[in-house]
């Protein structure tokens, strides 16, 4: 028999810890993958976040770093100007980048640090309880929105990457998705490059990845996939919205 497909050298054999249906496992492969491809598992060095990722630190294989809520953007600074030959990414979910995070992001994308953040957009405060996030749809049921977002309160869901793609120290920024194979493939091109930007010495890059929250949306694993492809796409589009190549206009 033949062997055609086998588990990233990238990750390890811990069981996970995430619900049926989380997009997280998918992205850590896609990462994973990148890592080894690449060829610098042995060089890289991971800052993991507070939420539903908060383990990630289990499964890649690379040294990692906890951070404390939102900074690890900080960390990522620390570890790159005092170690500049290794890799160094943040592995943040949207609870974590584009609520109490937000200012460490921005900043580190203004100083242009030279490190890989993988922002991971479910569109909820997962780990908590489903609670309303900053990324939250207009209309969409949260435990703290029970009657939906409401936008005349709350204002409206927070675009991560068209704002940081404002910023001219970002070098690479693109918003990629998980919800079906060609969507995938997509992304893993995406998270491929923003680590190359890195080793090219550009600057900073982040590659936000749309993902599904089965238990905190209260669906099925498959509706969860189709409701984003049905509803986070058309609010968070798809696409690079900022390199040295190119820059699209947001």
């Amino acid at each position: 028999m033949n062997l055609i497909y086998t588990k990233s050298k990238g990750l390890t054999d811990r069981e996970t810890h995430y619900c049926p249906g989380c997009s997280h496992g998918i992205i850590h492969k896609l990462v994973a993958e990148t890592l080894v491809e690449l060829d610098i598992l042995g060089s890289t060095i991971g800052c993991a976040a507070v939420g539903c990722s908060i383990l990630c630190y289990n499964y890649f294989k690379v040294d990692m770093v906890e951070c404390a809520h939102g900074r690890a953007p900080a960390v990522a600074t620390g570890i790159k100007r005092t170690q500049p030959d290794k890799v160094v990414f943040t592995y943040q979910g949207d609870g974590d980048l584009a609520s109490i995070g937000t200012g460490e992001i921005v900043h580190a994308a203004h100083r242009s640090e030279k490190i890989t953040t993988i922002f991971v957009n479910n569109a909820i405060f997962g780990m908590t309880g489903g609670q309303m996030a900053p990324t939250t749809l207009p209309g969409q049921v949260a435990t703290t929105a029970p009657q939906g977002r409401d936008t005349s309160h709350t204002g409206m869901p927070i675009r991560i990457s068209e704002m940081l793609a404002q910023i001219p120290g970002a070098t690479y920024v693109a918003r990629v998705s998980v919800h079906d194979p060609k969507a995938i493939v997509q992304a893993k091109k995406a998270i491929v490059k923003g680590f190359k930007y890195q080793l090219e010495n550009r600057g900073f890059s982040l590659i936000e990845v749309l993902s599904s929250c089965p238990t905190g949306w209260g669906l099925s694993p498959v509706d969860a996939m189709t409701w984003l492809e049905e509803n986070m796409i058309p609010y968070y589009p798809l696409g690079t919205f900022r390199s040295q190549e190119e820059t699209r206009d947001v």
